[in-house]
């Protein structure tokens, strides 16, 4: 099995591209996390409060610079989206192997993250195909969930085209033992 923390792999077809996110990416994702219609989309469940709009730069660098330590720590790792037309990042997708006491332990955790113009079920599809396949193998699990909330039309039609089924139970946050719902899995 690839080590994702010690090698970062590249994932692309003509279209887009995922790749680590770096620093130089602020700019981009500055448009992305200060969209207020793409703010709705994002999960930020368990997040410490943390809902993931960053109306600054500032802002913007402080959480790349805290998902780029968060990969030293080997807690997740967040891809940037690159838009090969566009030549710009258009969101990032971030993966972890979760474990807890709930449902979800061992599970394969992915959150996708686009800007509002991105929030198609094409782009949703196309997206979910570069990552879901190989995230079984580098995240060491069966079983990959993510939050789709029920009014995300486009992102529901994207996930259950996919493989993706509804999930009846509830994600515990393991911060503040919140019961998180809808989400969504799809086995290896």
């Amino acid at each position: 099995m690839t080590d994702v923390y010690s090698n970062c792999p590249v994932f692309e077809d003509d279209k887009y591209m995922l790749r680590f996110v770096e620093e130089q990416d602020a700019d981009d994702l500055l448009e992305v996390y200060s969209d207020k219609n793409a703010l709705p989309f994002f999960n930020s469940d368990n997040c410490d409060g943390d809902n993931f709009y960053y109306p600054t730069k500032e802002k913007m660098l402080d959480a790349i610079k805290f998902w780029l330590s968060s990969y030293e720590t080997r807690w997740f790792v967040r891809f940037a989206i690159i838009d090969k037309d566009a030549s710009k990042a258009i969101g990032t997708v971030e993966l972890f192997h979760r474990d807890s006491d709930d449902d979800f332990n061992g599970d394969g955790v992915l959150r996708l993250d686009v800007g509002s113009a991105y929030e198609k079920e094409s782009v949703l599809f196309n997206i979910l195909s570069l990552i879901v396949p190989p995230a079984f193998e580098l995240f060491d699990c069966n079983e990959i969930i993510t939050k789709v909330p029920n009014y995300a039309v486009e992102r529901i039609q994207a996930v259950q085209k996919f493989g993706f089924t509804v999930s009846e139970h509830f994600l515990i946050g393991t911060h503040d033992g919140y019961a998180y719902k809808g989400y969504w899995k799809i086995q290896k």
